[in-house]
Order: C-alpha cells, then structure tokens, then sequence
C-alpha cells in the first residue's frame, strides 16, 4: 500500500508536466493524466479513497506547475 501512495503522490503531476511539454497544451496534458487514472481505476488498480484524493491532489499541482512551465517558455 505504501508503494501505491507514493506513486499517488509524484507520478500523475510528472505526467501532467510530460504530457503539457509534448502536446504544448497543458489541458491536453491534463485530460491524457485523467484518462490513464481512470483506466487504472477501471482495472482495480486504485482502491481506497484516500489514493483517489492523493491523485487528485498531484494533478491539481501538475497542471499548476505545468501552467507555469509553459507561460515561461512561451
């Protein structure tokens, strides 16, 4: 379980930032982070609650810093 909640903690933001940095669009990025979590959820992968928080957490500060990324880039 410790394993999960880490992964819960860094993963979906990096992938926010990887996506919004390939596709320059940090909504596209955003919406391709939500579509991977909710097949991993569909697959049984995300059990409790509290995981589902943790990832949503982690998505709201991926796209902020992802926000910030590309409006310095731009």
């Amino acid at each position: 379980m410790f394993d999960k909640v880490i992964s819960a903690i860094f993963l979906p933001g990096l992938l926010v930032i990887l996506f919004s940095r390939v596709t320059y669009n940090r909504i596209i990025g955003l919406a391709l982070t939500v579509a991977l979590i909710a097949a991993s959820a569909y697959k049984g992968y995300t059990h409790t609650l509290p995981l589902i928080v943790v990832d949503a957490a982690s998505l709201t500060l991926g796209f902020y810093y992802a926000e910030k990324i590309l409006k310095r880039d731009a």
